[in-house]
């Protein structure tokens, strides 16, 4: 009898952990505070070097190259404003569960998007209505930041 009041603890036990594991998958997914965004957060804030202006005209002009050859030469405030706005809700709220080199992530949960490579309307289709594991966003994100986001995703992934 003793035996059997021990195996049903240890199933409850195994039951619970499990029940626990699956929860912090789901959530991680959705989650809209995580360390991608962290890091994102520190590349806002970074302290001046004191470097002068000539230093800082020159990294303001670098980030505009790489977007622009991200892009294919998108006109200005177009599509590469998209990109870059699509970057920031990527890192947010994706980053977490899919690896995407451009964004620096390296989420295991979901798809490798670099490998995936999916086209804009997959992106959207997917973010708005989820699916295979992944939670929707539509309620979450505005139709701006899904289309954002799509246009960055379909932009870059596979691109590094």
């Amino acid at each position: 009898m003793r035996q059997k009041t021990e195996s049903r603890k240890f199933l409850i036990l195994l039951v619970i952990v499990a029940a626990l594991a699956g929860a912090l998958v789901v959530a991680g997914c959705g989650g809209g505070s995580s360390s991608s965004s962290e890091a994102t957060t520190s590349e806002e804030t970074e302290p001046e070097t004191g470097g002068g202006a000539a230093e800082e005209e020159a990294e303001a002009e670098e980030p505009a190259e790489e977007e622009e050859a991200e892009t294919g030469g998108a006109e200005a405030g177009g599509e590469s404003a998209a990109v870059a706005a699509g970057k920031t809700v990527f890192t947010a709220n994706c980053g977490t569960c899919h690896t995407l080199k451009e964004a620096g992530t390296s989420g295991t949960v979901g798809p490798n998007l670099d490998e995936l490579e999916p086209d804009m309307p997959t992106v959207e289709k997917q973010v708005e209505t989820g699916g295979g594991g992944m939670p929707a966003f539509k309620g979450q994100l505005s139709a701006e930041e899904i289309t954002d986001v799509a246009t960055y995703v379909s932009t870059v992934a596979g691109t590094e």
